[in-house]
Parts: C-alpha cells; structure tokens; sequence
C-alpha cells in the first residue's frame, strides 16, 4: 500500500494517468490506517473519544519501521497489550492531527460581497457578513511534507487550498462541498472554488472516482456525484468554458464509475430498467469508527459481519450515515441494507448530471456525446417514473430491491426530482405540494425534518440538515406554481429563523439541528456529537438569504407592510429581534 498511495499521490503533481474508466476503486491496504492488527487494537481500546483521532494521526517515521517497532513490542509482551502500552506506543509513533495542515485565508475573500446588500433586514444582513467571515476560518492548505512523504499520512493531497466542513471533519468532502462552493460563489469567491473542483477532478484523474473525503481510509467509497453540477454552479458565475473544454472528459470519467460500479438492472411489467444505487463492495470496520463497527458485528454470526460492514460503507457513500432509509425490517442499524435500495435522490442528481453534461457537450460542439447523455436520462427518466414514482400519493419513493416496493416513509429526497429540474411540470409540482401537506411538513416551526422516524440516527427526525432544506426549497422555488414558491418562501424563513436564533445564543453554525424543541437547538444522536463551522451550514443559509433577502426577516414570521413603510419596518424589526 505504501509504495502505491505515493504513486497515487505523486500522481496528482505529476498528471500520471493512473485512474481506469469504470474501474473498481483500488482497495484501502493501509497496515495503519485501513487495516491490520495495530488498527484494531488501538481502536478497540478506545484510547480517544472519537476513532476518528487515531486515523487522522500523522506519523512520526515511516510506516514500515512504525509496524516493525509494533510487531517487536507485541513479542516483548507475549501479544497482549495493554491499553497503557498502546497509548505509549502511539505517542512515541504519532502526532496529533491537524499538523499537516495550516489555516489559510482565500486570496479572493473580499470585506462586502454584493449580496448582503441585498438583504433588507439589518440584523440578518450582519449575520450574514458572519458567515462570510467564516470561510476564514474554514480555509485549509495543505502542506508539502504530505507530498513528499505521503505514507505517513491518511490525508490525500491536494495542490489546491480548500474549505472544511468544521469540528472534525479537518479534510474536503465530496458532497458537503457542493453547498460551500453555492456560498462561496455568492461571496464572490470563484477562485477558490475553481482550485477546490480543481483538487476533485484530479481525484477522478487519478482514482477513477472522488473519494467519500480527504482520507486515505475514505477511497473505497464516493459520496452523492455532484462534480458535473459543482462544474455548471461555477460556469454560471464565471462562464470559464475552456476549463470546461479541459475537463469534459473527466466529468465523463466519473460517472463512468456510476454506471459501472453503481448500477442496478431491474425487472418491473416485464420491462428490463437501470438506475443506481450506494454499495461498497469491500468488507471490513471503517476505520474512523472501527470500534462501533466491531462491537456492532459482534451481534452478528461470524458469518454475517462482512456483509454488515459493506453495508455501513454503503450507507456511509450515501452521505447519509446512518437513517432509517437504509433499514429493512426494522428501524435498528443491524438491519441496514444499504445496497437492496435503489435511491431517489441519486438517481435524481444523475438524471440532472446527464442534462448539464448534454448541455456542456453541446457547448463545445460535440452534438454526438449530447445526443448520448439526452438518451441516457430519457431512460433513466422513464425507469424513475416506472419504480420510484407513486401516482396515487403524489411523490418519488426509494425502492427495495429485495421485495420489490417503495418505502413510503416521508424524507426530504423524495422530493429531490424536483431540486434536480427532471419532473417539474405544474402537475407534479401540485401533487408533490399536497404530499408535503398530507405529511403536515410545512407545519414544522423550525424545518423540514430529515424523516418522521425516530430511530436514534443522526438522519432522522428530530434532525434537520442544510443540504436537505435546499433539496425541498429550491425544487419548490424554482417551479411554475405560486403555491409553490410560497411555500419555498415560508420554508426558507423558518430555516433561515432557526439558524438565526442558534447563532444568536451559540456564535456557532452546526452541520444539524434538532427542530422539536421550542427555539431550535443544535442536532444529535448517531455515532459522534454535533460538529460546529459550519461549512454546508453557511452555504445554504447564504442562498436563502441572496433569493429572499429583501423578504426574510430575523423575527418569528415575514412583516408584511407596504414597501413605503420599509424604513420604519427596518427600524422595528432592529428592535424586535
């Protein structure tokens, strides 16, 4: 592993073509970081809170001479180590992680970004000069030791500075990425964000996919494919067409991956379809939460735990780690399946990535390759419509592949076609707005909940996600229906409300909130406590705020008075809030 992770990264500096068209991803080997007996005892003796710690840890010499000083030890102590002995040894062996990196401000931040002069209330648009101030402190560099010695790291390199999420997620991910590049666009940012797709299609370049994150333990999965819409988010602001023309054969390559490694066949009315689904096919605990893995397994007959194990990788590619979606049977995470469920949302942001990647081709004058991406979403167009729509309850449904039906449990991805531009004709729009009606969705005070399950998974209710309000809000803004828009209005306000108010008592941005309480406050449950930065977070609130700002207020609800009043309606909402 050590000579090929140097290859691999040396790669992304030298433009080695190494990645394969639809190739497996090669799997994660590490003794260290991935595998091996020093992983597994340092993670079940639990020396850190968060296993997350451990595989973060750069080394202090390089890893064979770590794994040699690791097996004389164990000799010495006839194999049994105990966890005083471990917490020695890796403190002779490792450094706290986070070293690799250093703080960076962007080149282009700039004080006054356009947009908050467009937010008329005064106190949401000095909230909103916080969160612009955030990509500060969210900037990361990493530094050339990684380069020149990247067997003693898990980070991947990346030639490009870039924004975290926060807390500790220290490194870039994949689909939390799409939201901070909607906010830094908004922020005027554009470099940064053209060096952050830069890094992305250099992973495609030379992995064939873009890992889950910036880990080495993370490339044996991907996360949501969102790079073709990254790439369009950018040309919209920037209309930098030869770097599209540079790379359309990239973009090309990574849902290449998608239809090779991801996709499903499905016989339905005697009618053969292929959509996608999330599946990992390498067993195994992850390493960053090894422990909760092993212990989980421990439930299972020996037989049984890989199958487990590829499973929770599923769930963890789906970005959605871990909710009821990916349960059958039962609303426990030993019964996750995340591999037998064929997604809505996937399947919408790949039926989205087809239309802009016929619309790019065409741009650059390759009608051929257009007319192909058209053919493949009309298909995938026509299967979503055949398994995962549902006339009679007026909604898109995850499927199951091992009974053939659709979930029919409420979660915001059901509406993801929408958010995608793939069904958004009047009819659907109305019958996706009685569904959200029927599930009393927008009578939620604080937004719209991950699920109505509660299962004690970080995507279920009582949490709501960022990502997830953009998925509802802008589908529903963006259609032909005053109903519609409305409702996006009223959702975004309260989005807009709650994150206000939890800022307001916290100075802090989390990546989830809990909305049953009162007030709103930070999220909870699943494997690791709630993270603050917040990087997705302030992308979405930043997009709300630009479409509604001469609208939104830091109140409990919208102050509907007449335009001409808006100095004296300023002026109260300064004292109301």
């Amino acid at each position: 592993m050590q000579g090929i992770n140097r290859l691999f990264q040396l790669g992304l500096l030298l433009g080695l073509e190494l990645g394969l068209e639809g190739a497996l991803p090669p799997p994660c080997d590490s003794q260290i970081y991935c595998t091996g007996e020093l992983l597994r005892q340092v993670q079940m003796a639990k020396l850190y809170e968060d296993d997350k710690h451990f595989v973060d840890m750069p080394l202090t010499k390089a890893p064979d001479q770590v794994l040699k000083a690791f097996d004389e030890l164990q000799k010495s102590s006839g194999g049994n180590l105990s966890r005083d002995q471990l917490k020695t040894f890796v403190s002779e062996h490792f450094t706290d992680p986070g070293q690799e990196m250093q703080t960076w401000i962007p080149e282009d931040w700039k004080d006054s970004p356009k947009f908050l002069q467009n937010i008329s209330d005064t106190r949401l648009r000095a909230w909103a000069a916080d969160l612009h101030n955030l990509w500060k402190k969210l900037g990361r560099k990493i530094k050339p030791e990684v380069l020149k010695q990247p067997d003693q790291y898990s980070l991947i390199y990346s030639a490009h500075p870039f924004i975290v999420p926060g807390g500790r997620f220290i490194e870039f991910y994949y689909w939390d990425s799409y939201w901070v590049m909607e906010g830094l666009l908004l922020s005027e940012m554009s470099k940064t964000v053209k060096g952050m797709l830069q890094n992305f299609l250099d992973m495609v370049k030379h992995y064939g996919h873009i890992p889950n994150g910036g880990r080495v333990y993370y490339q044996q999965r991907s996360q949501p494919p969102l790079l073709t819409l990254m790439m369009d988010r950018y040309l919209k602001y920037t209309n930098d067409l030869d770097f599209l023309r540079e790379n359309i054969n990239i973009l090309d390559q990574e849902l290449n991956f998608w239809r090779h490694n991801r996709s499903v066949s499905i016989s339905h009315n005697k009618k053969n379809y292929t959509l996608n689904r999330y599946h990992v096919p390498y067993g195994g605990p992850r390493p960053e939460s090894y422990s909760k893995d092993a212990e989980l397994a421990e439930l299972l007959p020996m037989g049984a735990r890989e199958s487990l194990w590829t499973e929770l990788k599923g769930g963890a590619e789906s970005g959605w780690d871990f909710s009821s979606r990916w349960f059958i049977g039962s609303n426990y995470l030993l019964d996750i399946k995340t591999s037998q469920i064929v997604p809505v949302d996937l399947n919408a942001i790949l039926c989205q990535a087809e239309n802009l990647m016929s619309t790019f081709y065409s741009q650059l004058g390759n009608l051929q390759m257009s007319e192909n991406y058209l053919r493949e979403q009309t298909q995938r167009k026509e299967a979503m419509k055949a398994l995962l729509w549902n006339e009679t309850l007026g909604s898109w449904f995850d499927y199951n592949l091992e009974n053939g039906q659709q979930n029919h449990a409420f979660y915001p991805s059901n509406l993801s076609p929408l958010w995608a531009g793939c069904f958004s004709d009047l009819d659907t729009v109305k019958k996706n707005i009685k569904y959200l009606e029927d599930n009393k969705i927008l009578a939620y005070k604080h937004g719209v909940p991950t699920s109505l399950q509660i299962s004690g998974q970080q995507w279920d209710f009582p949490n709501a996600w960022a990502p997830l309000q953009d998925l509802v809000v802008k589908g529903l803004a963006e259609s032909a229906s005053a109903q519609a828009q409305e409702a996006a209005f009223q959702l975004a306000q309260k989005w807009i409300q709650t994150n206000f108010d939890v800022y307001q008592k916290n100075k802090a941005m989390y990546e989830k909130y809990d909305i049953s309480t009162d007030s709103g406050e930070p999220g909870g449950g699943g494997e690791y406590r709630v993270q603050e930065g917040f990087g997705w977070t302030n992308g979405v609130a930043l997009q709300f705020l630009t479409r509604y700002g001469d609208r939104l207020t830091c109140g409990s609800g919208p102050v509907l008075l007449p335009t001409s009043w808006l100095p004296l309606t300023l002026l109260l909402l300064g004292l109301l809030c």
